[in-house]
């Protein structure tokens, strides 16, 4: 039976400073980190001796050094929150990787938290930036420069699934996910062919179909063995294929139901053949089909659409969801993808409420016709990434979210909560808890281990392999009758 899909995600912002002609992305993400605040704070590094990034999951070790960072260094470029998230500096990118969740609902709430949180600390660095300039950030994937930054999402699978058959599934699957998961994007990039408007802003830079690369030669799937638990028992899929998306629902989406086939996956339910001829080809044809009308060459010589390929996953799904144990949000995902995927084939437009892509095409559309303009105008490159701006008084997202213009999938209250109070039903309550009550003493920080410098005594390391272990059910008694991190360790290993 397929494992729990505990998932997060990890979001690459871009970045700018306006007005400041020396701008300095690193340094700004820098200022940018270390400008938010928590009550309970410290010192704390992050593991890199737990990390192992050159390891593939197709069973070999790539090549090449691992960075770690000096101590100074991984303290300026770390924070670990209370809530159980990591909040840091990932090569030129400020990044929020969300605490481990156990459902797609709560991955809304944990990955909107994160926004909050990035333009909280963006609002505070602004205030030592020097006069008449700013700092700007946006959940977008490119700088239209040529460059492209991720949207990545991570699922703990079964280590016993074979790589291959979870590559041979995924590969039309998240082809044709982009109808309701993209982002939406005026124009395209990277040599690719020329559009207007396109589905996603990730399909362009596309360019092998599996592969350890995530920023050159970009891979459909993506093969880092990496799993942050046992991995004797588990996998992580490290999924780099997605857009940062703004709208709840298609959050609630894009993790919900890629989820649910995973599980598929491993319960090896999933026998038709739905493999593509040039999945490369075919991501971009698909990104660049905003009439979703667009048919794909498979394998076998027959030809479907997008909305076609999701209907197989769709029904193969409804199956399993009647002869399978899953989750308790799995009849409300199957009834929100049946729906979008029934409106896509008919008029994806009619989908202005539920989906970025369209929400975002509607604003632009409405814009273009009031001024009188075309989809050359800088003006409408300049309204799509207004679209994804974090300040809540100038992102377009934003507005149509207080004009009450979209679907939303949780409340202001669970997610203002969820900045400080991480999920209760993963390993993340223990992480997030100990930081609360034992940061002076905590020294080091991974997603599957926690060490404490105590006093004189050589360094304790909590190991955490097993995610949904260190939950609120798990340690809360070990917390209330631990109120130093002396006694913690010692009623852990007594």
């Amino acid at each position: 039976m397929a494992i729990p899909k505990v998932m997060g995600t990890e979001i690459e912002y871009g970045i700018t400073v306006k007005n400041d002609r020396d701008f300095d992305p690193i340094s700004s993400c820098v200022l940018l980190v270390n400008s938010y605040r928590e009550e309970h704070t410290a010192q704390i590094l992050w593991d890199y001796d737990q990390e192992n990034p050159l390891a593939d999951a197709r069973g070999f070790q790539v090549e090449g050094e691992k960075y770690t960072p000096n101590q100074q260094e991984n303290i300026a470029r770390n924070k670990t929150l209370v809530n159980g998230a990591r909040y840091y500096v990932d090569h030129a990118h400020p990044e929020y990787s969300c605490p481990e969740v156990t459902n797609a609902r709560d991955l809304v709430i944990h990955e909107k938290a994160g926004e909050r949180v990035v333009e909280a600390s963006r609002r505070e660095a602004n205030r030592v930036l020097p006069s008449g300039t700013q700092m700007l950030l946006y959940k977008n994937n490119s700088d239209r420069k040529g460059n492209s930054y991720g949207s990545h999402e991570n699922y703990l699978m079964d280590r016993r699934t074979s790589f291959k058959q979870i590559a041979e599934h995924l590969m039309p699957f998240f082809v044709t996910r982009q109808v309701y998961t993209g982002a939406g994007k005026v124009g395209s990039e990277n040599r690719s062919s020329p559009c207007t408007y396109q589905l996603t802003q990730r399909a362009d830079f596309f360019e092998t179909e599996v592969a350890l690369d995530t920023m050159v030669k970009r891979p459909i799937i993506n093969t880092r063995d990496e799993p942050h638990a046992d991995r004797e028992k588990y996998r992580r899929l490290h999924v780099i294929v997605g857009d940062s998306n703004m709208s709840e629902y298609t959050i609630y989406l894009r993790n919900g139901v890629t989820a649910l086939v995973l599980g598929m996956i491993e319960d090896g339910v999933l026998g038709k053949d739905l493999s593509l001829r040039d999945p490369v080809r075919a991501i971009k044809e698909v990104s660049h089909d905003a009439d979703c009308k667009l048919e794909l060459e498979l394998q076998s010589g027959k030809r479907m659409t997008a909305i076609q390929m999701q209907a197989e996953y769709l029904e193969a799904a409804m199956r399993y969801a009647d002869s399978h144990e899953v989750g308790s949000d799995t009849g409300d995902l199957l009834e929100k993808w049946a729906y979008v995927l029934d409106t896509l084939a008919r008029e994806p437009m009619d989908l202005h409420r539920e989906l970025d892509w369209v929400i975002k095409k509607s604003i632009i559309e409405g814009f273009i016709e009031r001024k009188g303009l075309d989809w050359e105008a800088p003006q409408v490159q300049m309204l799509d990434l207004q679209y994804h701006d974090m300040r809540p008084e100038k992102g377009l997202y934003y507005l149509a979210e207080r004009q009450g213009r979209v679907e939303r999938i949780v409340s202001d209250e669970e997610i203002d909560h969820a900045i400080q109070h991480p999920p209760e039903d993963t390993r993340a309550y223990f992480r997030g808890g100990c930081l609360r009550r034992y940061a002076s003493e905590v020294f080091g920080v991974n997603w599957d281990s926690i060490s404490f410098g105590i006093g004189d005594e050589p360094i304790k390391r909590v190991l955490m392999a097993e995610p949904l272990k260190g939950s609120k059910a798990h340690v809360e008694d070990l917390f209330q009758t631990s109120p130093t991190a002396a006694e913690l360790v010692k009623n852990l290993r007594g």
